[in-house]
């Protein structure tokens, strides 16, 4: 008997991609309580501002909403060799941003990315690509 396959997407950043241009994509695990995971496996979750910081050679996730709570920092994990990588990027002007939470398996996973904030110029241009694209500038 097989299983069926869940949505893997609990929930997206929609304000990453417009806000940052993003580079690679990492998944890390993540450092969980009981009711954390509750709240996250019931979509009580927004990734809406939060964002991700290194300290003392970890990786942190900060201002993450999880149902009534707000601003709960929650540890990351990854590998030395990632952790290193992503400082090394940060120190030469980008920032590390949630894209995507996965939690469809057992697992609860945290999608990020290395971005360069967008000027506000960039934002327009990414505006009208997106109008040009629907039919709206014929």
């Amino acid at each position: 008997m097989k299983k069926h396959k869940t949505s893997d997407m609990v929930t997206v950043n929609r304000k990453a991609k417009f806000d940052y241009v993003l580079g690679d994509e990492l998944t890390v695990g993540m450092v969980l309580s009981g009711p954390e995971v509750r709240a996250i496996r019931d979509h009580h979750v927004q990734l809406k501002g939060s964002f991700v910081t290194i300290r003392e050679n970890e990786l942190w996730l900060n201002n993450l909403t999880l149902g009534a709570d707000t601003a709960r920092n929650i540890k990351l994990l990854a590998t030395r060799k990632q952790i290193i990588a992503l400082e090394r990027e940060k120190v030469a002007g980008s920032t590390i941003v949630p894209l995507r939470l996965l939690g469809g398996n057992r697992h609860i996973k945290l999608v990020i990315a290395v971005g360069k904030g967008k000027k506000k110029y960039d934002k327009r241009e990414t505006i009208k690509k997106r109008d040009i694209e629907r039919g709206r500038y014929a």
